[in-house]
């Protein structure tokens, strides 16, 4: 937009200046709604892990968690896998990942049996390092 600095006919100067108020004002209302909707998204699901007293392990790359119920079932993210089937679809998942990884996140009401079980079918599936997911000790 360009305003002239004085309203008589021979010596007008133009100025040509960008009203950033509108942009700021847009940007703020964003950023508010992306700081109250971030919280709203993460989901989960709700079990309740035994607590120990070590300390967590750090990572480099997203960690792939399969979740055990105290239903017994399996899950990895929202979707549920059948036990049966759980050696199969850990081969085909880790078949091109980098890091051979994966951590168990039992409910502590889960038997110690089954937990054993679903130990035994990730290594069978060629994936040798477990790490048991807990919460720390108050």
């Amino acid at each position: 937009m360009a305003f002239s600095a004085s309203g008589s006919g021979k010596s007008r100067v133009v100025l040509s200046e960008i009203n950033v108020t509108p942009l700021v004002d847009v940007m703020l209302v964003l950023l508010i709604i992306f700081m109250v909707t971030t919280p709203m998204m993460q989901q989960g699901i709700d079990i309740e892990l035994p607590e120990t007293a070590s300390s967590g392990v750090p990572t480099a790359e997203e960690p792939f968690v399969l979740v055990i119920k105290k239903n017994r079932k399996l899950y990895v993210g929202d979707q549920v896998i059948p036990q049966d089937d759980l050696g199969t679809r850990l081969k085909a998942i880790f078949e091109k990942r980098r890091n051979k990884q994966i951590y168990l996140q039992a409910d502590k009401a889960v038997d110690y049996g089954f937990v054993a079980e679903t130990m035994a079918e990730i290594r069978a599936a060629g994936i040798y390092n477990i790490g048991l997911v807990t919460l720390p000790k108050p």
